[in-house]
């Protein structure tokens, strides 16, 4: 019989005079994994690897700023008009002044802002055309999507509805008696499988020379993988929970009919 887990992890890792919270540790992973998997990339087809510094800045910042907008616009604009320097520091000035640290980050604005960094990096410092980079860039970005999951699950945060069994994990940090679904690890492990078939697709296959197709094939899993997930997750705007679809599934349908849009785009073009 499957009994559930009880989870009531420390904020992080204690130095001292410092604690190392695990969430910024996965970035820092997920950040660093992706700069070697370009590496190798980029070794491995002649590449000089001089212009993977500004690849890492370029990548760092469009996440950072990209997801917080995002979640501001999509799920917390009221931050605008009544908190609005918390939205881009680490701080919360209203009812009063607390240190909060940067809470608070949407993957489709990260998404958006990937997208128009990568667009910039291609035409301002690698020089090739932007297909080229967003089929390579999906490899880091799909396991870097993993350990950001992983985070959650180590905050305690992005929850997923109750199971109303034995089968689940209790969230003591939340004061919790009763198991939920794991949803932060469903989509970690649905982001790991799509970076396992997207590494085998590249070395093995020809598709990256279909220039865009991994990246609209990406897009589409990816976005399929987070609706999927969204079933079993708890709203993140309560005033929303009634909708049909939540938050979260309404902007992953347009990103995943413009991955599939891609892919037939690359596929014609590829057959000229």
């Amino acid at each position: 019989m499957i009994h559930a887990i009880t989870w009531d992890p420390s904020l992080g890792i204690d130095l001292g005079f410092f604690t190392i919270r695990y969430y910024s540790l996965m970035f820092l992973i997920a950040f660093s994994l992706g700069w070697y998997i370009m590496k190798h990339i980029y070794q491995k087809e002649g590449i000089d690897i001089k212009y993977l510094d500004s690849l890492f800045m370029y990548t760092v910042i469009a996440t950072l700023l990209g997801a917080r907008l995002g979640h501001v616009i999509f799920y917390q604009p009221e931050l605008i008009t009544q908190d609005p320097l918390s939205i881009l520091l680490p701080f919360q000035f209203v009812p009063e002044i607390q240190f909060t640290g940067f809470q608070g980050l949407a993957s489709h604005g990260a998404t958006i802002g990937i997208a128009i960094a990568m667009y910039l990096y291609s035409k301002k410092v690698i020089h090739k055309h932007i297909a080229w980079i967003l089929d390579r860039v999906i490899l880091p970005i799909s396991i870097g999507g993993m350990f950001v999951r992983i985070g959650n699950f180590l905050n305690s945060e992005i929850i997923g509805e109750p199971t109303n069994s034995s089968f689940g994990v209790i969230f003591k940090k939340l004061g919790e008696d009763f198991p939920r679904h794991p949803a932060q690890l469903y989509e970690a492990a649905g982001y790991l499988i799509l970076f396992g078939l997207l590494w085998f697709l590249f070395h093995n296959t020809k598709l990256k020379a279909k220039k865009g197709f991994l990246f609209g094939l990406f897009f589409t899993l990816m976005w399929s993988i987070r609706f999927v997930v969204e079933f079993v997750k708890e709203p993140q705007v309560p005033e929303r929970a009634d909708w049909l679809i939540n938050t979260g599934q309404i902007l992953s349908l347009p990103m995943l009919g413009i991955g599939i849009v891609i892919m037939i785009i690359a596929n014609k073009q590829s057959n000229k």
